[in-house]
């Protein structure tokens, strides 16, 4: 029901912005307005969406929990899409979108909702891991029996 809702408020209030709008600075203003804030909004949007797709390939690549550059990405994209569309409700929810700060904040609200227990790339199960350190060398080693006298490598 409330997606009806919002099917049917969203036009609505894009009707009345732009008549307000356009009453105070006239139609070729206002015109000009919401081809700039598409053409600005594109370029942001491409801008910060590549940024977030590097974030995700990083977070892949640690094999680390790619939860958050996903929400972000996901986020970019949809104001994008508000961006394009034409109004300035839209555009001011496109824009607020874009704000890392906002995504944040929306990120918060939709994590209380949801629950994540785990996630797989390619078939095998991830985990969370901490930041690899540099002054550790992870590695495997084999015993192997001593046969005969010392090897000449240690004092005996």
């Amino acid at each position: 029901m409330w997606l009806f809702a919002i099917f049917v408020a969203v036009p609505i209030i894009e009707i009345a912005l732009f008549i307000q709008v356009g009453g105070l600075i006239g139609l070729f203003p206002t015109l000009a307005i919401v081809v700039v804030t598409a053409a600005l909004g594109t370029y942001l949007v491409r801008k910060q969406g590549l940024a977030e797709l590097r974030r995700i390939q990083q977070s892949l690549d640690r094999l680390s929990n790619p939860t958050r550059p996903l929400a972000h990405g996901a986020m970019i994209l949809a104001s994008g899409l508000l961006l394009l569309t034409p109004g300035f409700f839209t555009d001011a929810i496109g824009f607020a979108l874009l704000v890392p700060g906002v995504r944040d904040a929306v990120m918060r609200h939709v994590r209380q909702r949801i629950e994540v227990k785990s996630f797989t790339v390619g078939g095998q199960p991830m985990r969370e891991q901490p930041p690899a350190r540099d002054d550790v060398v992870e590695g495997e080693y084999v015993e192997v029996p001593r046969r005969g006298g010392p090897s000449g490598w240690t004092r005996d």
